[in-house]
C-alpha cells in the first residue's frame, strides 16, 4: 500500500469522490467524518498528510490544525501534511488557514487534477522532512539511530506495551576487550570492528526491533513483545551473529564478540526508561563478569560497581 492518507469530510459525496481518486493515485485512506474522528485516527500514528475540510462538526479543521501542530506534533517526529479544504477564498481565510498550520489552502470547487499534484508535492517534503530527520537522529558512523533517537523510541514502546499489557525487553551490549581491538590494531580498525558489529546486528534482529548506539561501544536493542522466557535465545541469536565468523580488516583478520545484558519490563508496573536501562546494564556488568562473550538476563536489581572491558 501507498502512503496512509487522512480524509476529515462530513460531505458523503465529497468524502466518496476524495476516497475513489486518492485510491485511484495508489494511496491508502482513513475516511472520518469529523473533526473528533480525524483526531482520534491521528493519535493512532501513521497518518502522514491529511486533506481536511474547514467547516466540520464537532471540531473544525482550523482547530484540528491546531492541535496536529501543538500536541500532536510536540510529541511525534514524522511530519504531517496538512491540505486545507474549504469554500472561503478571502485573503484573511487564507492567512488563518496557514496560520492554523495548514501546509496548503484549496477553495471549492477544486481541479483533482490540481490536488494530485499539490498533493504529490506533500509527499516530496514528507520525503525531504523524513531524510532530514534521519539524518539528525542517525549515528554517524554506525549509521544505527544515535543515543537520543533510542530513548525516545524506549519511551514510545514502553508507554504504548502498558497499554496493551505486552512487555518490552531492552539489550545493552558492548564488543569484548574493545580498547584491546583499538590500542593494539588501531581507532580506524576499531571503527571497522563497530561498523561491521552493527551491520550483522542489524540482519539478525526482527523487523519491528530498534537498535541505537548508546555510547562508544555499547549499543542498545529495544525489543517490543519480549519476555523473560525467551530472552535469553533472542540473545544468543543476537551474540552468535557477531560471533560466528571471523571479522576481516585489511591487516588481520579477528574475532570478536560481544557481552549482552538483558532485561524486561514488569507489565504489572509502568517503570521510566532509564529503569530498564540501568537493569540492562547491571546484567551487561554480570555477563563481563561471567568472562565475556555470554549472554545475561536480569532477574534482581544489583548496583554496578565497576565497569569491565
Amino acid at each position: 500500500m501507498g502512503m496512509k492518507v487522512l480524509i476529515a469530510e462530513d460531505d458523503i459525496i465529497s468524502c466518496r469522490a476524495l476516497e475513489k481518486n486518492l485510491q485511484d493515485w495508489g494511496y491508502e485512506v482513513i475516511v472520518t467524518k469529523n473533526g473528533e474522528e480525524a483526531w482520534d485516527s491521528i493519535k493512532q500514528g501513521e497518518i502522514r498528510l491529511a486533506i481536511l475540510d474547514w467547516s466540520m462538526p464537532k471540531m473544525d479543521g482550523i482547530e484540528l490544525c491546531h492541535k496536529i501542530r501543538n500536541e500532536y506534533q510536540q510529541e511525534k517526529s514524522e511530519y504531517i501534511y496538512i491540505i486545507l479544504l474549504t469554500g472561503r477564498d478571502l485573503q484573511e481565510d487564507i492567512i488563518t488557514g496557514l496560520s492554523a498550520g495548514a501546509d496548503d489552502y484549496m477553495t471549492k470547487p477544486f481541479s483533482y487534477l490540481e490536488l494530485k499534484v499539490r498533493i504529490q508535492n506533500g509527499v516530496r517534503i514528507i520525503a525531504l522532512e523524513d531524510s532530514r530527520l534521519k539524518m539528525a537522529n542517525t549515528d554517524s558512523l554506525t549509521q544505527l539511530w544515535n543515543r537520543k533517537k533510542i530513548m525516545e523510541i524506549l519511551e514510545e514502546e514502553l508507554n504504548r506495551n502498558h497499554r496493551e499489557g505486552k512487555p518490552v525487553g531492552v539489550a545493552m551490549l558492548d564488543i569484548d576487550r574493545f580498547k584491546e581491538i583499538n590500542d593494539t590494531h588501531g581507532h580506524v580498525t576499531g571503527d571497522r570492528v563497530l561498523i561491521e558489529v552493527a551491520s550483522r546486528l542489524k540482519k539478525a534482529v526482527r523487523n519491528y526491533d530498534q537498535i541505537g548506539r548508546y555510547g562508544g561501544d555499547e549499543l542498545l536493542i529495544v525489543l517490543p513483545g519480549l519476555d523473560k522466557i525467551h530472552a535469553r535465545s533472542i540473545g544468543e541469536r543476537l551474540r552468535e551473529a557477531v560471533c560466528q565468523n571471523k571479522l576481516e580488516t585489511e591487516t588481520s583478520s579477528l574475532d570478536v564478540s560481544i557481552s549482552i545484558g538483558i532485561s524486561v519490563s514488569d507489565i504489572s508496573i509502568h517503570r521510566p526508561a532509564t529503569h530498564l536501562i540501568k537493569e540492562s546494564d547491571q546484567a551487561l556488568y554480570q555477563a563481563k563478569k561471567e568472562g565475556r562473550n555470554r549472554v545475561h538476563v536480569n532477574t534482581t536489581s544489583q548496583p554496578r560497581i565497576e565497569e569491565t572491558q
